[in-house]
């Protein structure tokens, strides 16, 4: 069985995502805790934001690293996150606020069966010292 996956994209967002890495290169998503635009996801250039130990790496969308605070992840540990495109400037440095969009998330908690199928996750640190192999 496949193991569930804590986070997914919309077709929406997977074509803003794509136009963003035609314009930028590779890229990636950082989920921070906070209030306002501060609690929404950021795209930004692969390596541009600096991940470590206080982060949590939860999977890729659309070939991207997705990672979230950990205090945040504690929250959201027990739901699937859907990242979603909405019309609206946020006031954030995400690489598609000068399109007039932002990247919002959708959730939903897993059902017991998918809890007991979850994915792993890693700390961006454990990340970090994949990537040099």
């Amino acid at each position: 069985m496949k193991p569930t996956e804590r986070v997914l994209v919309t077709p929406e967002a997977s074509k803003i995502i794509d136009q963003l890495r035609r314009e930028h290169g590779e890229l990636m998503f950082h989920q921070s805790g906070g209030c306002c635009d501060g609690s929404q996801p950021m795209c930004f250039e692969k390596g541009e934001f600096k991940v470590g130990g206080s982060d949590v790496y939860m999977g890729d969308i659309d070939g991207c690293g997705f990672f979230m605070a950990s205090d945040q992840f504690e929250y959201w540990r027990h739901t699937q996150l859907s990242i979603d495109i909405s019309p609206g400037r946020g006031s954030s440095f995400s690489l598609e606020i000068p399109l007039g969009l932002r990247f919002i998330i959708r959730s939903r908690l897993f059902t017991d069966e998918e809890t007991k199928n979850l994915e792993e996750v890693i700390s961006g640190e454990e990340y970090n010292e994949l990537q040099l192999l």
